[in-house]
């Protein structure tokens, strides 16, 4: 990233929004988009510093490390102290990396801002700056990259219908902001239709690890600065630290669920094994086909057809020379499924138990004062326009499993 292009995302963002209210669209739009190019910075740096701390081993000989009697009382204090230990320990390698990268010297922005951009509003106001600048083709992909989170925003999807009558747009439907694994699920999807199931199959799996990677990423970037709102007692501010960054985790799972031909991937997760199943059972793959199965119900365990599926393979178990190990579910699945069922239940047990409350309220920092939105009078006299940019291609396989087929 230039270091001459460096400044806080919050200064250039506001500059950008108070350049578009005074109609200095070819300006606001280069201001949105190095405002769209810091927050990324800022996003990555922040995954980067947590995931290298994630790891971090304890210290040989630290007392912080050495257990006692777990259940005994008397040494509550020893637990924790183990557990402000590992705390300290991350804190202090969270503090080096950061030092390490200019973005970081920065002034941080505040939650508000770090929100817009997550729901991907600076692209509503992007994609009007560079209509009035003549930049269609720009235009029109800022506008599918807002209405990717925003399938049904109606002002955009007018805007973006317009822009189908000046010129031919399926090339700039593009995401900006798609996550890796986005176009090889859909590629993927597209190999199965078609039959291609060796393939499909590939880059399912591709797609599975990607969205792994992106999974760890997203919860890496929950664990940035904290923006301080109350005076509170040491536990209490601890435990709401702790919540807002739990909601953030839970979050991630809606955050990556990609939209195809506007629509979001319900259960995505579990689509990708349920398209792995059929792909291998098809390639005679039986055993990567069981496992699947068996990692697809630890999402949707009351999914009928795939209950069914699994009764049809332990049935034909000796065929196919299956042993009792490969009807496990797959570790990357498991730990997926723990580690977002735990945060939900942590997450509910919070907001039934620590309700919220007025301890000395202090202001907390909001983000630049929004100009309008764009308005419809670009449309004035244009009539009715149509939601009509949906693939055709998009379809579920037409059965969960194989048995029919027998």
């Amino acid at each position: 990233f230039p270091a001459a292009a460096l400044e806080p995302l919050q200064r250039a963002y506001a500059r950008a929004l108070a350049q578009y209210a005074d109609a200095q669209w070819a300006e606001s739009a280069q201001g949105l988009e190095a405002s769209l190019r810091l927050h990324r910075l800022l996003r990555d740096s922040e995954a980067h510093c947590h995931r290298r701390c994630a790891g971090e081993p304890p210290e040989a000989g630290d007392p912080a490390e050495q257990p006692r009697a777990e259940r005994d009382p008397a040494w509550e204090w020893e637990r924790e102290m183990r557990l402000f230990g590992r705390l300290l320990r991350r804190a202090g390698c969270l503090r080096a990396c950061k030092r390490e990268l200019p973005v970081f010297q920065l002034r941080y922005p505040p939650a508000q801002t770090l929100r817009d951009f997550q729901r991907r509003q600076p692209y509503q106001y992007l994609h009007y700056a560079l209509f009035k600048s003549n930049k269609i083709e720009k235009a029109v992909s800022a506008a599918h990259t807002f209405l990717q989170k925003n399938p049904k925003h109606e002002m955009t999807l007018r805007y973006l219908n317009y822009y189908k009558t000046m010129l031919d747009v399926d090339e700039y439907l593009v995401d900006l902001e798609a996550q890796p694994y986005e176009p090889i699920f859909v590629r993927s999807v597209k190999l199965y239709n078609n039959g291609d199931f060796r393939s499909s199959a590939a880059d399912m799996e591709q797609a599975l690890a990607e969205y792994y990677k992106a999974y760890e990423d997203c919860l890496a970037g929950c664990e940035g600065a904290y923006e301080l709102q109350d005076f509170k007692d040491f536990y209490p501010a601890i435990a709401d630290h702790f919540v807002s960054v739990l909601q953030c985790k839970v979050d991630c799972e809606t955050e990556l669920t990609p939209n195809v031909g506007g629509y979001f991937v319900e259960k995505f997760v579990a689509t990708m094994y349920h398209y792995l199943q059929f792909a291998y059972y098809k390639l005679n793959d039986v055993q990567d086909a069981v496992r699947s199965v068996s990692s697809y119900m630890l999402f949707d365990p009351g999914d009928t057809v795939m209950q069914q599926n699994l009764v049809y393979y332990r049935f034909h178990r000796e065929r196919w020379r299956l042993q009792e190990e490969d009807f496990e579910p797959r570790p990357e699945a498991v730990r997926y499924h723990n580690q977002t069922a735990t945060q939900k239940k942590m997450l509910e047990f919070a907001r039934q138990f620590l309700q919220a409350d007025d301890e000395m309220e202090v202001d907390g920092g909001e983000g630049p004062e929004a100009p309008d939105l764009p308005s419809d009078s670009e449309f004035e006299g244009e009539g009715d326009y149509e939601e009509g940019f949906f693939a055709e291609w998009w379809q579920e396989p037409k059965t969960k499993g194989d048995k029919d087929d027998q």
